[in-house]
């Protein structure tokens, strides 16, 4: 993920700029990089979103605030615990206010749309392997059912403003240029209200628990997103509603871990069965077990692949493999009879450590070279290895 670049930077301005110097700095940036002047240009576009991300910032006396003290963690709307909507309508909201009608008659009219919410759900590996449909319950702003989301207890209550005739916007002469702003007597309604609804104080809306189902896709991942359409905030009256996106977190496993479409699993087995070979059981995800063949001479650490025992993709038909790393257990609380014959067994392996034991001999290999190469140096040692 590509750092952020300083606000201040973006908008070429110092630290303790003021607040016209904020907006004169937007304003000439906005002006040179605004899509409609860039038709196509990604670059352009891209430059255009960052310097209004940077404004929305800087230009509001709180966020500006909390980023010089905490950087960009404190103006993080997720790190905030907001919905995904990010900086909401931010980035149309500020270009209305300061330029309004020069590109088109301004970039938003009639009744805004909601915004997008996102919602954390935590769910099981088998569910994220082999789907399910998951119900949740979410707060959310929906229309008050008194006032049917006009915010008035009585339709005549509702009167067409009178500042800027029911259009929401107000324009104003800036030199050679005509500024629409949001009128400040209906905040960009288009009305006022007289004798607001009781119930929801005015507002249209009221906070309620509203219950979802949510079918998670067979073959999901951690941070995918699930998008339920018209389920974020409600818009204004006439106005669509927001999308919640559920995004996914899938909980640890107490057998399987997951890699992409593998699944991975340790499985102990003893040391007889690592040394004479055998058929050992295997869980998979679906509940069942299946048998896998343990060669002889098996070391502890041996990875060995189930073919198709893996996940489906969720954006292909690909299944991946199940992974089975072979962990040799050390047996305890021998008996006596138990212990002797492991010591008869490790009598009969005197002097044969190349033949029954490669990678212990191996590994003493290394040692001695290792050591030889510090006795060229100079260096002593005060031991030897066990194999001279």
């Amino acid at each position: 993920m590509a750092t952020k670049r300083c606000y201040y930077e973006v908008l070429q301005i110092s630290r303790n700029a003021s607040e016209a110097e904020i907006k004169k700095a937007y304003r000439k940036l906005a002006m040179r990089y605004h899509p409609d002047r860039n038709p196509g240009d990604k670059e352009a576009e891209e430059r255009f979103k960052e310097i209004t991300e940077a404004y929305e910032v800087l230009s509001d006396p709180q966020k500006r605030a909390a980023y010089d003290q905490f950087g960009h963690a404190g103006v993080d709307p997720n790190a905030a615990g907001s919905g995904g909507g990010g900086f909401g309508g931010g980035f149309s909201d500020i270009f209305d206010d300061l330029f309004g009608d020069i590109f088109g008659g301004g970039r938003r009219s009639g009744p805004r749309p909601g915004r997008d919410l996102q919602y954390d759900l935590e769910i099981t590996l088998e569910q994220a392997v082999f789907g399910s449909t998951v119900e949740i319950r979410i707060p959310r702003h929906e229309p008050c059912s008194e006032c049917g989301g006009s915010g008035a207890a009585r339709p005549d209550a509702v009167r067409t403003c009178a500042t800027c005739g029911g259009s929401g916007k107000v324009q104003i002469q800036q030199g050679f240029f005509v500024v629409s702003q949001t009128c400040p007597s209906c905040h960009g309604a288009g009305r006022t209200i007289t004798d607001p609804c009781r119930a929801c104080h005015g507002q249209g809306v009221v906070e309620k628990l509203k219950t979802l189902s949510v079918k998670i896709p067979a073959g999901v991942d951690s941070g995918d997103r699930v998008r339920l359409a018209g389920e974020g905030e409600p818009g204004e009256p006439g106005a669509p509603a927001g999308d919640l996106y559920v995004r996914i977190f899938v909980k640890p496993h107490p057998i399987f871990r997951r890699e992409g479409n593998n699944l991975l699993c340790e499985l102990p087995i003893s040391f007889p069965t690592a040394a004479l070979g055998g058929k050992v059981e295997v869980p998979t995800l679906d509940g069942t077990t299946t048998l896998l063949t343990i060669p002889a001479g098996t070391q502890s650490g041996q990875t060995f692949k189930l073919a198709g025992k893996g996940v489906r993709s969720v954006r292909s038909s690909r299944v991946g493999d199940l992974l089975c790393t072979v962990r040799i257990e050390t047996p305890v609380k021998l008996t006596a009879e138990q212990r002797e014959l492991l010591e008869k067994f490790e009598a009969t392996l005197e002097g044969r450590h190349q033949t029954h034991s490669p990678e212990t001999h191996s590994f003493w290999d290394r040692v001695k070279q290792f050591f030889s190469s510090r006795e060229d140096k100079g260096d002593k040692r005060d031991e030897t290895s066990p194999w001279e």
